[in-house]
């Protein structure tokens, strides 16, 4: 793969962690009050289903477990974490929050891809992490602990999904389309029981709630994912993990452009500190002189 190939392949994947930034207002603006349950059930199975009937194959062999699996981790586990924390939290914030997973998946693709630990990802992550602070940690502002909590899940839960999905690949036989349903389908039965238990189908749905769960649907779940797993396919893992720092961005900017939230300096710096580290991770991939070996393997086989 060469640069421009490279570049392509980062601009697609920032698709889906843009799009997931949006969730955070339509879930404040559009559905109904407490149902973060619900909500990730109604964005995660009806897509689902329609991609599995479209590609007609169900999972074979090892292939059910590990579906299973990458199914808890990449929609269910993540999808409830992440409608708590943005019913909890400020949509900014709950974005921002969930932004440590690079260093989760960097620690984690050691463990299990082997892959080397460079000081420029750590160093990365610590300007990442910065950056987060300057966004999140403003004066006189009080977070509940169950956000912080949820939102700390969910970067644990999709980290952990990011790695495995890259460890274990995917069919052969099986399309990209595929493979997204099975873990929509997945992560959506396993949260019905828990939701209807917990929560109850809303009694009366309006018109806004009906297009704020077609959006997180379509658009959040069916067309995001597709795109995010063909980005895991394409790219190196941390990579993909540094550009999810795409959501809480996007998650900012909509607050700003739609509720008319107010950034304060510190908010825009944290911005600029953000973007910094994505340039710093990314920075070895577009300069082969600074590329090990390994990395450039990678590359020229994705």
């Amino acid at each position: 793969m060469n640069n421009k190939q490279l570049i392509f392949w980062m601009m697609i994947a920032m698709i889906a962690p843009i799009i997931w930034g949006s969730t955070y207002i339509v879930t404040t603006e559009l559905l109904p009050a407490d149902k973060p349950l619900i909500a990730s059930v109604l964005r995660a199975l009806p897509a689902g289903i329609l991609l599995v009937l479209l590609g007609r194959k169900l999972p074979q062999g090892v292939w059910w477990m590990r579906s299973i699996v990458l199914g808890l981790l990449n929609i269910g586990g993540f999808f409830y974490c992440l409608f708590v924390a943005a019913y909890l939290l400020p949509g900014g914030v709950a974005a921002l929050i969930m932004s440590c997973q690079p260093i989760i998946v960097m620690l984690l693709g050691a463990l299990l891809l082997k892959n080397k630990l460079k000081a420029r990802q750590f160093v990365a992550c610590l300007v990442g992490a910065l950056g987060v602070s300057l966004l999140v940690l403003e004066p006189n502002m009080a977070l509940p602990a169950a956000g912080v909590q949820a939102g700390l899940a969910g970067a644990i839960s999709m980290a952990t999904g990011i790695v495995l999905t890259k460890k274990w690949g995917k069919p052969a036989d099986v399309s990209v389309y595929t493979f997204t349903g099975w873990q929509l389908v997945v992560g959506g039965l396993f949260l019905l029981p828990i939701a209807l238990i917990q929560e109850g189908f809303p009694s009366a749905l309006t018109v806004n709630n009906l297009i704020g769960y077609t959006y997180l649907s379509l658009i959040g779940a069916l067309f995001a994912y597709v795109v995010w797993f063909k980005a895991i396919e394409k790219l190196p893992v941390v990579t993909v993990s540094f550009i999810s720092f795409a959501s809480p961005l996007s998650a900012t900017l909509l607050g700003y452009l739609v509720l008319g939230e107010v950034l304060t300096l510190s908010q825009i710096l944290g911005t600029c500190v953000i973007v910094l580290a994505i340039t710093i991770s990314q920075q070895q991939l577009f300069n082969p002189a600074l590329a090990s070996p390994a990395t450039n393997k990678a590359l020229s086989k994705a």
